[in-house]
């Protein structure tokens, strides 16, 4: 198992606030900066484009940004989360014409490239693309909106899909998105997770350093 990596999402962060928000969870260990891109259209929720993502690493953010992209179609956005300087760029199969393309297309762009999987989302994708990806990400929840409940069934989901990873020996991360808290984060690591999506449960705190402490104790 890879070592575990913690992922804030910056949706659940203070935007008035943001380049310090980020800088604070940096220092209270974040191993990704993690950008939820929403258009209003694959799912039904706006966020925010890649400018945020250039700004944030001319501030001096050296920490890997995560781009999931919940957009339809996703290559053009592709382009500018690359030229922005995003680090892994993951996108929802369904959400493009031609799969394989825009995996290619990522990684033609010197980023790492991911598939995001929806709860209802068939593992069948992964029979043609799992050589060419550098992560996975299992949607825990219905994507759209931050503060979710975690659903259950994806834990056998999270199991499969760790299988698959062992039995190819490819270097994948698998990554879970939605409804990470203390009180599963341990179950989860246990099914095969090895990075987290964790929003409202990092930024509702009142303290980073002692929610990180918090996750690691519950990781350890």
């Amino acid at each position: 198992m890879k070592q575990f990596w913690i992922a804030p999402s910056i949706l659940s962060a203070d935007f008035s606030q943001l380049g310090q928000e980020v800088n604070a969870v940096i220092k209270a260990g974040a191993d990704l900066i993690h950008f939820d891109v929403m258009d209003n259209h694959f799912v039904p929720n706006l966020t925010f484009g890649s400018k945020i993502c250039q700004d944030l690493i001319k501030s001096g953010v050296k920490t890997p940004i995560d781009v999931h992209l919940m957009c339809q179609p996703v290559d053009h956005l592709i382009h500018d989360f690359a030229e922005a300087g995003a680090t892994y760029i993951t996108f929802h199969p369904e959400a493009s014409t031609h799969v394989d393309r825009s995996i290619r297309l990522i990684k033609s762009l010197g980023c790492k490239a991911g598939l995001v999987l929806n709860p209802a989302t068939p593992l069948s994708w992964l029979n043609h693309t799992l050589s060419e990806l550098d992560m996975i990400v299992l949607m825990s929840v219905n994507p759209g909106f931050s503060g979710q409940a975690f659903i259950p069934s994806v834990m056998k989901k999270i199991i499969d899909v760790r299988q698959l990873i062992d039995s190819s020996g490819c270097d994948i991360r698998l990554q879970i998105d939605g409804g990470v808290s203390l009180d599963n984060i341990k179950d989860i690591s246990v099914a095969g997770v090895d990075t987290f999506v964790m929003g409202s449960t990092i930024f509702n705190a009142s303290d980073y350093m002692s929610i990180f402490k918090d996750i690691v104790a519950e990781l350890s």
